[in-house]
């Protein structure tokens, strides 16, 4: 069956590219600004108009450059910052009395987007040597530097190598996440790949091993080996060795990568419905009854078939633990936001503590092959059972089907 692949890719960096781009672009405006409305200070003018159509020529043929982290190259910050220093250290030739008043130098705030841009690519130490070159051209450009100026300076230090460990901590925690999904996909086609076994291959050594012994002979000593492979695969089942799913190599670039397969004919941009009745029916028989709805139960075709194959794997547990002379029933219960299918026995029940020992034995019928399945639809498995009344097990899976799963993380 043709599949597509749907990729989204998050990172909790490109807000901050996006803001820098944003922050430059006023603080571009504003420094052209100040210099209109306060050029009557400026004894050489042109000095000033010539840096400033620099800065503004700079700024916007190069916003391409602090759209994300790959296409800030350091070449371009180490310019980016050349050119923030240079207009700093031009400011007193430009306006005689800049040393003696603590007025903004030529590009005035817009340095800042420099020291940002470094905190941003290369986290707090970066930011930190970008502010010391801006601290060293500030107090140079002042000759006396005042209390202000070092004020100023030491915010732009702070707030940079601030902004610089936010950026480290979370591409740490992206990681992090990435992580934490690859290994969450991993798990569910791991459980997936041991339902399927559960339900053939586990079961099918189980029959050999019991006809074998009932018949005897050469069929015993087949049964017996039968017997040895099913614990042996069990154990490898349980042990999380079976096959999963291929490390995303973006996920070790920090970014958070989810790749959801959906079959076409079942993707959500239009669901081929399918009736769960027509699936659950050829159950039917002799010692086992269904009841359903009179109209049909119209489920997504994966989650139609992931329902029916958990109805399949609680009705094997009565075959297997009840006995063939258990009585079973199947109710099918069709609701607004969600379809309910109750399989109940009269078998002897399930002994308290026996689940969890059957899983410790690498038995995970119950937790794979039923509650797995209707976890990854977003449902829910219930078993009630009390020793000597019969065993039931209800299955809820909602309306809006997640059959959509996560292959990569």
């Amino acid at each position: 069956m043709a599949r597509r692949e749907r990729v989204v890719r998050m990172s909790v960096e490109q807000p901050l590219w996006r803001a820098l781009t944003a922050y430059r672009i006023l603080t571009m405006v504003y420094a052209v600004l100040l210099a209109v409305f306060g050029r009557d200070r400026y004894d050489r003018p042109w000095v000033a108009i010539a840096f400033l159509a620099v800065m503004v020529a700079w700024t916007l043929g190069t916003l391409p450059k602090v759209a994300g982290a790959a296409a800030c190259t350091k070449r371009f910050l180490g310019a980016d910052l050349t050119l923030a220093l240079v207009g700093i250290l031009l400011t007193p030739l430009a306006d005689f009395d800049a040393q003696h008043i603590d007025g903004p130098t030529l590009p005035s705030i817009w340095t800042a987007g420099s020291v940002l841009a470094f905190a941003i690519k290369g986290g707090w130490r970066w930011a930190a040597l970008a502010s010391t070159f801006v601290a060293v051209a500030n107090i140079v450009e002042r000759g006396e530097p005042s209390r202000d100026t070092f004020h100023n300076v030491l915010l732009v230090w702070v707030a940079s190598i601030a902004i610089g460990y936010v950026v480290e901590v979370a591409r740490a925690s992206e990681r992090t996440l990435a992580r934490a999904l690859e290994i969450e996909a991993a798990t569910r086609e791991r459980e997936r790949l041991a339902r399927d076994i559960h339900d053939n291959v586990l079961q099918v050594l189980a029959m050999v091993q019991r006809r074998g012994t009932a018949l005897g002979g050469e069929a015993a000593e087949l049964g017996r080996m039968a017997g040895e492979q099913e614990v042996a695969l069990r154990t490898l089942v349980s042990s999380g060795l079976v096959p999963t799913t291929r490390v995303s190599e973006d996920a070790a670039e920090g970014a958070v990568v989810r790749s959801v397969e959906v079959d076409d004919e079942d993707g959500p941009s239009g669901w081929a419905d399918c009736d769960l009745r027509s699936l659950l029916a050829p159950h039917a028989g002799s010692r086992i009854s269904f009841a359903e709805p009179g109209a049909p139960v119209l489920l997504a075709p994966a989650a139609a078939k992931e329902l029916a194959a958990a109805v399949s794997a609680a009705l094997d547990n009565v075959r297997v633990h009840a006995g063939e002379s258990a009585q079973a029933w199947i109710l099918v219960e069709d609701w607004p936001d969600e379809v309910v299918v109750t399989v109940r026995d009269d078998g002897p029940g399930i002994p308290e503590g026996r689940l969890a020992q059957a899983e410790g034995e690498g038995r995970m019928g119950v937790a794979l092959s039923i509650r797995g399945r209707l976890r990854d639809l977003g449902g829910t498995a219930e078993l009630i059972s009390v020793p000597g009344q019969g065993t039931e097990v209800e299955l809820k899976v909602p309306k809006v089907p997640k059959v959509a799963k996560a292959s990569r993380a």
